[in-house]
């Protein structure tokens, strides 16, 4: 009895070496990406990364999914979107990916959308904006939180309307973005029978911009709704603190990307004040969810080795959140079946570090989750005072709101 005791704890113990040696012979789940990591989109691009990889080093401490550990198959866009078809091509065909990640923002997104619909594969989109709203991709989910297409200009405008705007100017970049931006604020201008006063495009290589200010300043908006890139926006707001804007403007900004990133903050410091503008994360006691103080513990450290953006709010969580949506997918169905893992998305309400998240048809939010926040009190040449609360006063959504707004705009920069 004992000699068989012991020869059937040796067979067990066997087998399990075996089965340990199986499960360790398990290939990874690589899931592919571009991301910029150079050229004008590299400062979103890299925090939206080292998201990407806390969540990647998180869940394989875990022991990965379904077993398996996750590896990440990442080149570098050069925020060019004549890069990303042949890179994508190359993740699918070549790398042979589980899963596909999109690089970040809409320019070199578009360009990928129609291969991936074609083939049939599963894309989680990342911070660009209505890609899909012409291609029709019904296995895309974009982790933004901007929800149906007119929900940001119309909750920019709510704000002003309810300060007592009735006139708008509308100042965007000739680029996609930002003119998809544009095209739905004259849309939800039209609908409330609001009168556009003005309304110009620029060249995404204009630096100076005192003589449209002039032009903008004079047609004596209400309401100025922005829709600009990083250096255009620093640019923008300087030519405005030259200038003045005018007693009458009750609300500035909306659409003006950069003013989100450390540097970019930083740099521009005072003249931020009084401007409100759209985000997506802000210190304020209402964004943080379970996990979110943890993963910003880890985001600040690594953050300075990494050289990247040091507060990281605006898209390093929600590269850590993709990851999130795909981890509770394939552990729900069981499996990297992509029409599973999509119908799952679809269906389901998602816990993540920057809140609740469920999609509608199209791949978007059910409901914007988009923050507009006035920037107040802010000094010069201070990162560390954006760490606090009260620097950026949340005004929208509702559940969300930490303060009301201050009108109007030249009172508002003091």
């Amino acid at each position: 009895m004992k000699r068989r005791t012991l020869l059937g704890g040796t067979i067990a113990v066997a087998a399990f070496g075996l089965v340990s040696s199986v499960e360790a012979q398990q290939p990874p789940i690589k899931i592919g990406m571009s991301m910029p990591q150079t050229g004008g989109l590299a400062g979103g691009g890299k925090p939206s990364l080292l998201g990407i990889e806390i969540w990647r080093d998180d869940v394989n401490a875990k022991g990965g999914i379904l077993g398996r550990k996750v590896e990440l198959v990442v080149y570098d866009d050069k925020s060019s979107a004549a890069e990303t078809p042949a890179i994508y091509s190359k993740l699918i065909d070549v790398d042979k990916v589980d899963l596909l990640f999109a690089p970040y923002a809409t320019v070199p997104t578009a360009p990928i959308m129609p291969m991936v619909k074609q083939r049939g594969l599963l894309l989680i989109g990342n911070f660009s904006f209505q890609v899909n709203s012409k291609v029709g991709h019904d296995m895309w989910f974009n982790n933004a939180p901007w929800g149906p297409p007119d929900s940001w200009a119309a909750s920019f405008l709510d704000i002003g309307q309810k300060a007592g705007g009735k006139t708008m100017a509308l100042l965007a970049a000739d680029q996609e973005f930002a003119q998809n931006l544009a095209k739905t604020a004259r849309e939800v201008a039209t609908k409330r029978g609001m009168q556009v006063v003005f309304d110009q495009s620029y060249p995404p290589n204009t630096v100076e911009f005192s003589s449209i200010i002039r032009s903008l300043k004079a047609a004596k908006p209400d309401i100025v709704y922005v829709a600009s890139y990083p250096p255009d926006s620093a640019g923008i707001l300087r030519a405005v603190n030259e200038i003045g804007i005018g007693d009458n403007v009750k609300l500035f900004g909306g659409g003006m990307v950069g003013l989100q990133f450390g540097s970019v903050m930083e740099n521009m410091g005072s003249l931020l004040n009084g401007v409100v503008n759209y985000n997506s994360w802000l210190p304020e006691k209402s964004m943080y969810f379970d996990g979110t103080k943890d993963f910003f513990d880890k985001y600040t450290k690594r953050a300075v080795e990494a050289k990247v953006d040091p507060l990281g709010y605006y898209l390093a969580p929600f590269g850590y959140a993709s990851g999130q949506l795909v981890e509770q997918a394939i552990k729900a169905v069981g499996s990297l079946d992509q029409k599973a893992i999509a119908k799952y998305l679809r269906e389901n309400t998602h816990k993540t570090i920057v809140g609740p998240i469920a999609f509608s048809a199209d791949g978007e939010r059910k409901e914007t989750a988009v923050l507009q926040a006035q920037f107040r009190g802010v000094a010069d040449k201070n990162m560390e005072q954006f760490r606090s609360s009260g620097k950026q006063v949340i005004l929208f959504p509702e559940n969300l709101k930490s303060g009301d707004l201050v009108t109007p705009f030249e009172a508002a920069r003091k």
